[in-house]
């Protein structure tokens, strides 16, 4: 009698897999390494999105509550993750290098004075922004290449495997639906795992892409603040 909750469709699967070539073995075997390091990513880069989120917005909150911005300097230290607080701390501590010269009366000469320091400030920053970029975007190119091969390569095994079955035949001389059933069915499961690898590759590739430009037009919107908030400082100082 079959064991209750047993599934006959799931243990064909794996007795099919036991079965086949070795070709196809090393296929699925790929594909599982392949599919194993996709869902790794996958894991890993929601865990650090969610720190870029909550981080982010405990920043803003404390970038917009404060009048001070050399206690915000203070306090950003905490924030380990946030791209935004990156942001703010080189662009800031780059500008407390400078003194603006004072009781300049001639407006050319401050305008002159100001902009090196801007020019410095906005070269640190872009290098903060390139440098967040690239850690936003780490991992997705080994989804997309999940996505774009996987399915080749189990077709590749699925192709290799028909050829094995219909040399089998050519073999032992028969083509009955017995003979070739079954090699066929083993040769079709190199596909499956190539498509069962590369969907969740393709859908994460897109959502995570996605998410990495909405952080980047939130940090590209920052910098302009926060170079906007420079040149008012400078200005009060002049």
């Amino acid at each position: 009698m079959q064991m209750l909750g047993s599934d006959p469709f799931a243990s064909d699967i794996v007795q099919m897999i036991f079965n086949a070539g070795p070709m196809v073995k090393f296929v699925l075997l790929l594909l599982f390494f392949f599919s194993l390091v996709s869902w790794t990513i996958v894991f890993m880069k929601l865990r650090l999105l969610k720190k870029f989120r909550d981080e982010n917005e405990k920043f803003l909150e404390l970038f917009s509550s404060s009048r001070e911005i050399s206690k915000v300097y203070l306090e950003t230290k905490i924030f380990n993750f946030s791209p935004l607080a990156k942001i703010f701390r080189t662009g800031y501590a780059e500008f407390k290098r400078y003194k603006t010269p004072q009781g300049n009366p001639d407006a050319d000469k401050i305008f002159q004075s100001q902009q090196p320091i801007i020019d410095n400030v906005q070269r640190v920053v872009k290098r903060v922004l390139s440098t967040q970029s690239s850690r936003l975007e780490r991992g997705l190119t080994f989804l997309a290449t999940t996505g774009n091969t996987c399915p080749f390569i189990g077709l590749f095994g699925t192709v290799w495997g028909i050829m094995t079955s219909f040399r089998s035949i050519g073999m032992k001389g028969s083509a009955s639906l017995a003979v070739v059933a079954p090699g066929i069915a083993e040769a079709l499961i190199a596909t499956a795992a190539g498509l069962a690898a590369a969907i969740p590759a393709v859908v994460a590739f897109n959502y995570f892409t996605r998410r990495s430009r909405a952080f980047q037009i939130e940090m590209g919107n920052f910098n302009s603040d926060l170079i906007a908030l420079l040149e008012k400082r400078l200005s009060r100082r002049a």
